[in-house]
């Protein structure tokens, strides 16, 4: 059956004037805001296109071999398989919560079978120590603000998003003794963290005698930064700082979660630190710094030296 809206468009909420499938894809979208709602708004548009392109209705009527069909596109089409896992959770979030609601009899995706995606390590690029170092002491030298800004990824791991939005206000309470920074992470989910004396020390040279208002600003404009802000700054620290390969801002909380490692922190810390909500996700970063460092190959070396 065909739909009779424009699938490329996940209307406004009119529930009379609705089909059942564009109902329960606003109702999903609901549940989301900001980047994830225009993620998962796009994810079900390409959705709802494929339906219209091969006459059917995106929700009512739905099997599971129709959705098998339609990752198998998504493959076909070049994607990577960690890709169509990603363009698959609006899918099958939408699917989920129609059965739950009653609109559907059945989940057609639960048992659609995604690719297998190994997330043994991470691929992201991080710093050692001494480069961790080398970059942050060079920050310094650039301006206060590119300063303040290396210091909350590569010790607090911020992510860019939650540095760009730090403001002066959110670092002003102790708690037990710590200066804390309180910020709204990836979910939107608060966090508290604290800052030691090297860090509240290069804070407080980027906030000089303002007492309001975002924290790092650019330093020509005076304007906020913003996310290719914060990817500009840390690309023109790392050039400075002549570090050899590609060092984005997630490099640089890759690097505060791996250093904290070597320094011996607790895996358990380390997930608090990174603020990981499934210790797994840290364990990545764990085994991603171990495999060459501690690998056996050293120690059967050491061991067979003498033959």
């Amino acid at each position: 059956m065909s739909t009779t809206t424009s699938s490329e468009t996940i209307l406004p909420f009119q529930p009379s004037s609705m089909s059942p499938a564009h109902l329960a894809a606003v109702s999903f979208l609901a549940r989301y805001s900001g980047a994830t709602h225009a993620l998962y708004r796009a994810q079900l548009g390409r959705w709802f296109t494929w339906c219209e392109s091969n006459d059917l209705d995106p929700l009512v009527g739905v099997q599971r071999a129709h959705v098998e069909l339609y990752i198998r596109e998504l493959a076909e089409a070049g994607l990577m398989d960690s890709s169509v896992n990603t363009m698959m959770h609006a899918v099958r979030g939408y699917f989920r919560f129609a059965h739950i609601d009653g609109t559907i009899p059945a989940d057609p995706a639960v048992y659609a079978r995604l690719p297998k995606v190994h997330r043994d390590e991470s691929r992201t690029q991080g710093l050692d120590r001494l480069e961790l170092i080398r970059f942050l002491q060079v920050a310094q030298t650039i301006t206060v603000h590119h300063g303040a800004l290396a210091y909350l990824l590569g010790i607090n791991a911020l992510r860019a998003s939650e540095a760009a939005a730090v403001r002066i206000e959110d670092y002003t309470d102790v708690l037990r003794g710590h200066r804390v920074l309180h910020l709204v992470g990836k979910g939107n989910k608060p966090a508290t963290t604290p800052l030691t004396v090297p860090v509240l020390r290069v804070l407080e040279a980027c906030r000089g005698q303002r007492t309001t208002g975002p924290l790092i600003l650019r330093p020509v404009s005076g304007k906020p930064i913003d996310r290719r802000d914060v990817y500009r700054m840390v690309q023109r620290i790392a050039k400075i700082a002549r570090i050899p390969r590609h060092i984005s801002p997630h490099s640089l909380r890759h690097a505060a979660i791996t250093n904290a490692l070597d320094a011996g922190v607790p895996l358990r810390d380390a997930q608090i630190l990174a603020r990981h909500a499934d210790p797994r996700t840290t364990e990545h970063y764990d085994r991603a710094r171990g495999n060459l460092d501690r690998h056996g190959v050293h120690f059967l070396t050491a061991y067979v030296a003498g033959v």
